[in-house]
């Protein structure tokens, strides 16, 4: 069936010396992966390969088979030029990164149109926004709203937040927690839209502890999910 839909890139894997499988989450049909044939050897094809750059918002006509198979592209464009996302050091490896996050994460294949458009809407403000050395904690955090495990808020005035339960409690077991200062930053971002993302000053140390703290949460609660190896790249970058 020929669709017609909009799309997230999330990776591009080299396939033999001239294809492309391409990972994407579709405004249609949730996640799907694509063979782009001869994409890498040829330069007067319709499909470039750097249409497929992390992140990339494209809109697509697609063949989709639904059967959980490769399925084929027939037309790309980009529908949001990026002007910073892939070009700025410190936004190219949170880009990388979250891409990653996310096709760790992303696993439906059927639509979410809520997910889709958060995710549309974030990466925009990305791109034209100059301060966002806390905007991928904001985004994860939020995200969960989504994946289905989004942080309790009843008791808030507890000492731990306890990683495992995702739930504020006085009385931690052995499951992972967060305290102290970095307790207090994760409260916040839990308080916060993106206009607010600047107004939470943090350390290096403590940013790079609450996002470990965070992705350990997403390994927690997702189901064969793999810690991102861009994760160091990213610390090294905002170190």
């Amino acid at each position: 069936m020929q669709v017609t839909t909009k799309a997230i890139v999330l990776s591009a894997l080299k396939y033999g010396d001239t294809s492309l499988i391409v990972k994407a989450f579709t405004a249609l049909d949730g996640l799907k992966s694509y063979l782009v044939k001869g994409v890498l050897s040829s330069k007067k094809g319709k499909l470039k390969a750097a249409y497929f750059q992390p992140l990339t918002q494209l809109e697509m006509v697609a063949y989709h088979k639904n059967k959980g198979t490769l399925e084929s592209l027939r037309e790309v464009k980009v529908v949001f030029h990026y002007q910073t996302l892939h070009y700025h050091v410190g936004k190219n490896a949170m880009t990388l990164f979250l891409a990653e996050m996310l096709s760790n994460s992303i696993y439906e294949e059927e639509p979410n149109v809520d997910l889709f458009q958060f995710l549309e809407a974030s990466l925009q403000w990305l791109d034209t926004h100059s301060e966002i050395s806390n905007f991928h904690i904001f985004l994860l955090l939020r995200l969960t709203r989504f994946l289905g495990f989004f942080p309790d808020m009843e008791n808030m005035d507890a000492s731990c937040f306890d990683l495992l339960e995702g739930e504020f409690t006085d009385t931690p077991s052995l499951n992972p927690i967060i305290t102290g200062t970095n307790l207090s930053f994760f409260k916040s971002f839990l308080g916060i839209n993106f206009d607010g993302v600047n107004s939470i000053k943090m350390n290096k140390k403590n940013r790079q502890e609450l996002l470990q703290s965070i992705v350990l949460y997403y390994e927690l609660h997702l189901q064969g999910f793999r810690k991102p190896r861009s994760l160091a790249v990213l610390n090294e970058v905002f170190s």
